[in-house]
């Protein structure tokens, strides 16, 4: 079926558009709970933002119909980037534009702090709601962790643990090959797990 639908947008039919979004949604939905800001989590509803990503996608149809993107999906993903960086702007001013200034591999500067998204998520991942009186300390050494880990091998963590890309697309997005995001990827997670158990331990 999406396959169908695919083919018909690409041959123009943009009333497909909305059908495949739909199955998209969840994974959109995905990207914006892990990269929405925490500062701003009680003003902007993430179903709003995937809401949002719809209405500028589709108003930028022809962008992905005339080019030459490896997959709707991960066109999707660079309008859901563009989106987001578009209402931390406006929720957060001048200190989003100075926490965007962080470089990250393949222009995602787009998405903000990758390392500070992934300490706070990682955290809540790992910690049980015992164990919330350890979190500050635990982020503080997930984020010392993060900061001495390699640009790409962060980028990785973030696309496959907690954006849920598949290997093939994290290795599309980040231009390496499949084997390689494979193996960054298990490395890294393997280096904060340790981290977090011997914090806890």
């Amino acid at each position: 079926m999406a396959d169908d639908l695919e083919e018909r947008l690409n041959n123009g039919d943009t009333a497909a558009f909305g059908e495949l979004f739909s199955l998209h949604r969840p994974r959109i939905w995905q990207i914006v709970h892990f990269r929405l800001s925490d500062k701003i989590r009680g003003r902007v509803d993430p179903d709003d933002v995937v809401q949002e990503v719809f209405l500028d996608a589709e108003k930028r149809l022809r962008h992905y119909i005339d080019g030459d993107f490896p997959s709707l999906f991960l066109w999707l993903r660079l309008i859901t980037g563009q989106t987001l960086s578009k209402i931390h702007r406006t929720h957060l001013g001048t200190e989003s534009r100075n926490a965007s200034r962080e470089a990250t591999p393949a222009g995602s500067n787009l998405w903000g702090n990758t390392s500070l998204c992934l300490s706070q998520r990682f955290i809540a991942h790992m910690t049980s709601p015992s164990q919330a009186a350890v979190r500050g300390e635990l982020i503080a050494e997930v984020r010392t962790a993060l900061a001495n880990m390699n640009d790409i091998d962060r980028e990785v963590l973030a696309l496959r643990h907690f954006e849920e890309l598949t290997n093939q697309e994290v290795a599309i997005e980040l231009n390496i090959k499949p084997k390689a995001a494979s193996i960054r990827y298990m490395r890294a997670l393997e280096r904060l797990r340790i981290v977090v158990l011997e914090a806890l331990s």
